[in-house]
């Protein structure tokens, strides 16, 4: 793909220097503060990352860039062009690509594109070759005739940012493009946003996901509306420098372990790393109490190289700590099993279409068990057909000791089940919604009262209650999803997907709770595409293709991608290594 500017777009001036200057910006949503004087820069042919927690004003940053928001006081200049003054020209300037999917599901990829083109003032008929350059750089060219809503995730991203890309902009933003992605797919978006910044683009990437973060060349780390830092990644993790240690080879006593060593003054966070816990100091802290720890769980300590994410968390003051309120009001579960889930050549078939062939897995009470997969795996199937929403084409499945092929209502009344997407009612209020879910569980009297009143303190929904569920910051609707699946206190907790798009503070909160609630016996099945929450988890499975292709405890399956390129691999290089390796036997085997 060439920088050559395609008609109609605004003539690049250069592909150094500033490309987007901002001086004293401020924007409030009634009683919101969320811009608080904001000053920044962001340079030509640099790939910068956006991150904060939740509320920090990255979103409303992003739509004031792109001229959808006009601030209250302050100004931002894109391309040399005032984002209020000169909105036509921003608007050419810019390629902007949404947090949510904000394009047409039932239109397919290549009526979107023209659609795309036809809005930017672009005559389709006679872009042949733009068309053909976006969908060989996204490579999307076998799926043209495709619906957009029947696309994987990380199709659907590629797709956006072939329609953002329409008009070859100077600066590129992207708001939370990982989000709902998983690792092959988002190494697809680096490679393309890389080659980008490479032709002189200024490109924007805001992300909850810190690893991508800690491959920006330059990061701004907004707080609450102001600037917390801005500068290269290393620069703040620098900052760290020994005062990162892992606690090595704990085994099952892992939660235990973290739990002690977040309880301690001087430690800001922490968390589990496969049979190990990784712990950070706080600034000034002495090693000593950790040092007690570990000899007296007679395990070794190692310092580790400082992360990005750990330079985050105590910029932040530090994580939510290791006691979940939650769990230490519920009594120790009791099964009456010893595999609180059990599935046997568990198939699910649509039509011709085969989303999971044949999968089997035990998954013992009280374990943490995660379900790995690139989009499109057959994870959220698996997980639906186990809660008893999806009637298996074939094969069985046991939950809590009961057959969901005869005891579905039973098995649905002994489990919780916290959907992929956000799936409460809109209509109804969040008090609404958790009434309604208290009654759904046959939960009446004084204690359907004792338990909302329980979820509403827990997860700080208080100043929420009369708002609809769609108002709330994500963070806080992911509370309120988790608040209605475990009303009823199940044994075993279904989660699919509970972190997605949330800020690692918030990651670690929902920890703090999932980490509890297996101290106290409760069987936790969760997916995710945060690969250091697969680490979390006592074993893993991983599925491709709708088949299991592994089955092992993190640390085992990192070793099994152990080469000369990736002598100490990551989950997510694990990831990858296993993907690959399953298209690279198809491949041969043809």
């Amino acid at each position: 793909m060439t920088a050559t500017p395609a008609s109609g777009t605004v003539e690049k001036s250069g592909s150094s220097g500033a490309a987007v200057v901002i001086r004293g910006l401020h924007k409030r949503f009634g009683k919101v503060h969320a811009l608080r004087g904001l000053d920044a820069e962001i340079q030509y042919g640099c790939l910068t990352g956006l991150v904060g927690p939740d509320g920090a004003g990255k979103t409303t940053l992003m739509r004031i860039l792109t001229g959808l928001l006009v601030p209250d006081a302050g100004s931002a200049r894109l391309a040399g062009f005032n984002v209020v003054e000169d909105n036509d020209a921003i608007h050419v300037a810019t390629g902007y690509m949404p947090q949510r999917f904000g394009l047409y599901e039932d239109l397919t990829v290549m009526e979107n594109m023209r659609l795309y083109a036809h809005l930017r003032g672009m005559d389709a008929n006679r872009n042949a070759t733009l068309f053909d350059e976006l969908l060989d750089f996204t490579r999307l060219a076998p799926f043209t005739r495709r619906l957009a809503g029947r696309l994987s995730g990380g199709m659907k991203q590629k797709l956006g940012l072939a329609c953002a890309l329409m008009a070859r902009p100077k600066v590129l933003l992207l708001d939370e493009p990982g989000v709902g992605v998983d690792p092959v797919s988002r190494q697809d978006l680096w490679r393309m946003v890389l080659a980008l910044t490479d032709e002189g683009m200024a490109v924007v990437w805001s992300t909850a996901y810190l690893d991508e973060a800690e491959r920006c060349a330059s990061v701004l780390l907004l707080n609450e509306g102001t600037l917390a830092f801005d500068g290269p990644p290393a620069e703040l993790t620098g900052r760290l420098s020994g005062r990162s240690f892992r606690l090595e080879n704990i085994g099952g006593r892992r939660r235990d372990v973290l739990a002690r060593a977040l309880a301690l003054p001087g430690v800001g966070d922490g968390v589990i790393q496969g049979a190990g816990v990784r712990v950070v100091l706080r600034n000034g802290a002495a090693v000593d109490a950790i040092q007690t720890l570990a000899a007296e769980e007679a395990v070794a300590l190692a310092p580790v190289p400082a992360r990005f994410e750990d330079a985050f968390i105590d910029l932040l003051g530090g994580g939510p700590g290791g006691t979940s309120a939650l769990a230490e009001r519920m009594p120790p579960v009791t099964l009456d099993v010893e595999n609180a889930v059990t599935c046997r050549q568990l198939t699910k078939r649509f039509g011709e279409f085969t989303a999971t062939d044949s999968v089997s897995f035990e998954v013992r009470k009280g374990e943490i068990f995660g379900l790995l997969g690139p989009n499109g795996a057959g994870k959220s199937t698996t997980f639906k057909m186990l809660c008893g929403l999806l009637k298996p084409s074939h094969g069985e499945a046991h939950v809590a000791g009961m057959d969901l092929r005869r005891a579905t209502g039973a098995a649905k009344a002994r489990l919780g089940y916290m959907a992929q997407k956000f799936s409460l009612y809109g209509l109804l209020s969040v008090r609404q919604n958790l009434e309604f879910s208290a009654g759904v569980y046959g939960l009446d009297g004084v204690l359907r009262r004792e338990r909302i009143d329980e979820m509403i303190a827990t997860f700080g929904l208080e100043p929420w209650l009369d708002a609809a569920p769609e108002a709330l910051p994500l963070g806080f609707r992911q509370r309120l999803a988790l608040a209605c699946a475990l009303m009823h206190r199940p044994p075993v907790l279904f989660l699919d997907e509970p972190t997605s798009g949330v800020d690692p503070v918030t990651r670690r909160e929902f920890w703090t709770h999932i980490n509890g609630l297996a101290r106290k016996g409760v069987t936790i099945m969760v997916t995710t595409h945060f690969m250091d929450e697969a680490e979390y988890c006592d074993r893993v499975a991983m599925l491709y293709r709708a088949k299991l292709i592994a089955l092992d405890t993190p640390d085992a399956i990192k070793r099994s991608a152990i080469d000369a390129t990736h002598p100490d691999p990551t989950m997510e290089d694990a990831f990858i290594h296993l993907v690959e390796a399953v298209d690279r036997r198809q491949t041969e085997a043809a």
